[in-house]
This record gives structure tokens, C-alpha cells and sequence, in this order.
């Protein structure tokens, strides 16, 4: 159970002490607010989030006004913690490429791991246009693919000032994932090599294709050690509970033993780079 479930179920509970409280059973709630029965028992259950005009509804039947407030407060909690990508990218994808360059100033320690394509950080900018543009394509979001490359880039600033050191674990076939042509293929890995190494404010290490399997799906970030962002294919996901973060830092844990760095990681992206062309 994630956070969100957590937050979720505290909210559906606080509605059914609020029902009983008003001495009413879910029929008889249910009939008042003029949906059905099952609807009342999901929220109450935290399998279903209510919209705020249904705490409106609900705090009304339950006489209980005065409570609307932080009902409301704290389904927007829920709503913060799971973001959905069109929402995020509603005004566009500039805005949440500027909310990871705000992140990354406000920490210590940056971690990580990219099983699937290169992190922004390390990026250039044909890299990012490919990646970015792909993404406005498949989401059929607002094009603001110029604004959101030039805030991605922006944010590589902190790979040569700043207090933030970030360390970045990469699965090796991201190295041959295609992005754009050939020629923004070859350039990225000779860029990946030049930022990769012997940079302060980087530590790169990548993971080698024959790995030990560990329970990890997808890519995520872990913010000194009180938040990891873990990227879905339809949300975003933010997760701040300390039992939570634990499997986070487990599985990072996991991937950096069998990383390599170094001459060894440098000897991977050498022969990505060196493969035979088609």
C-alpha cells in the first residue's frame, strides 16, 4: 500500500465517522445525496476519491460544515501526491522540466536511476528534443517543446555549480536505445562520456545488462532522503513516508553493487558507441 492508499483510506474514514456521527446508515446517506449506495461505500473505503463537490454534499447531509475545510485540505494532499502527467503538463512541459531544476537546488544528495532512457541531467539538447517531442506525441499534450528542451538543459547547470551532487545508476541497454537518428544516437553517448567522468558534481554508474533482479519497475529520484519521485507511464507519483522510502533505498542499495564505474562503466558506453551501425 503506498502513501497515496494511506492518505486515500484516512480521508474515506474521516467521512464514515462523519456519516455515523450524523446517524445515518449508507442507504439512508446514499438516498440523500442521490447516488448510489456504492458509491458511498468506495469512498468510505478509500477505493474511490471523492471530487470536492462531493465533501460539499457530504459535509452538508452531515451537518458538519466546519469540517469541509480540512476535508478539502486533505484531499488535495492526495491529489498533490499523485499527479496525473496531463495535469502536470497542462501549461505545458517547460513548467515541470522547471520544477526538477527547483528540486535539485533545494538538495544535498540527487540519486538516480534510469532504466529506460538517459537521465535530462546528462542529455543534449537533440537527445532531449527526441525524448520530449515523444512524449508530447504520445501524451497529446501542449506543445511547448522548445520552452520545455531549453528548461531541461537549464537545469545541467548544476552539474558545474551549485552544492548538489548527483549520483546517476543507468541500466546498460539505455545506451543503445534509439533516440532520434544515428548521429544524435553517437553524439549523446560521446557527450555521456565527456560529462560522466572526472566531474565533482557527478558520480555515473552503469548497471550491466546480465544483473541479479531486483523489485524495482521503473525509474525514480530520491531527494537526500526524505523523497523519491517515481515516474509511471500515466502519473507521477511523490513519496514522502519513511516506510515507503526504505524500499527505495533497498533497491538503490541493490542496483549500486552491481553497478560498475569508473574505467568499467567508461568500457560500456565506449562500446555502445563503437556497435555496428545498421
Amino acid at each position: 500500500m503506498t502513501s497515496v492508499d494511506r492518505a486515500r483510506q484516512a480521508l474515506g474514514a474521516r467521512l464514515r465517522e462523519l456519516r455515523k456521527d450524523a446517524g445515518l446508515n449508507g442507504r439512508q446517506f446514499s438516498d440523500a445525496a442521490g447516488w448510489h449506495w456504492s458509491k458511498t461505500s468506495r469512498l468510505e473505503r478509500g477505493e474511490r476519491q471523492p471530487s470536492e463537490a462531493d465533501l460539499v454534499v457530504w459535509c452538508r447531509l452531515c451537518d458538519a460544515d466546519l469540517a469541509l475545510p480540512d476535508l478539502i485540505a486533505s484531499l488535495r494532499n492526495v491529489q498533490a501526491q499523485w499527479a496525473e502527467w496531463k495535469r502536470i503538463a497542462a501549461a505545458g512541459h517547460a513548467r515541470r522540466q522547471r520544477r526538477g531544476v527547483e528540486l535539485d537546488a533545494r538538495a544535498r544528495s540527487v540519486r538516480i536511476y534510469s532504466p529506460v532512457v538517459l537521465s535530462g541531467l546528462v542529455q543534449t539538447e537533440a537527445y532531449a528534443r527526441a525524448i520530449l517531442s515523444t512524449c508530447i506525441e504520445f501524451l497529446g499534450t501542449r506543445d511547448d517543446l522548445d520552452d520545455a528542451v531549453a528548461a531541461r538543459l537549464q537545469r545541467q547547470q548544476a552539474l558545474r555549480t551549485g552544492n548538489t551532487t548527483f549520483s546517476m545508476l543507468i541500466h546498460e541497454p539505455v545506451l543503445y536505445m534509439q533516440a532520434g537518428d544515428e548521429d544524435v544516437q553517437t553524439n549523446q553517448l560521446r557527450h555521456l562520456l565527456d560529462v560522466g567522468f572526472g566531474n565533482p558534481h557527478l558520480i555515473l554508474g552503469v548497471v550491466p545488462t546480465r544483473y541479479r533482479f531486483l523489485y524495482t519497475t521503473t525509474g525514480f529520484v530520491i531527494y537526500d532522503t526524505r523523497m523519491a519521485l517515481v515516474e509511471t507511464i500515466s502519473a507521477e507519483l511523490t513519496v514522502t513516508t519513511p516506510s515507503e522510502l526504505s524500499y527505495y533505498e533497498k533497491a538503490w542499495a541493490g542496483l549500486h553493487r552491481q553497478a560498475v564505474y569508473g574505467d568499467q562503466a567508461r568500457a560500456l558506453i565506449t562500446a555502445a558507441l563503437d556497435r555496428p551501425r545498421s
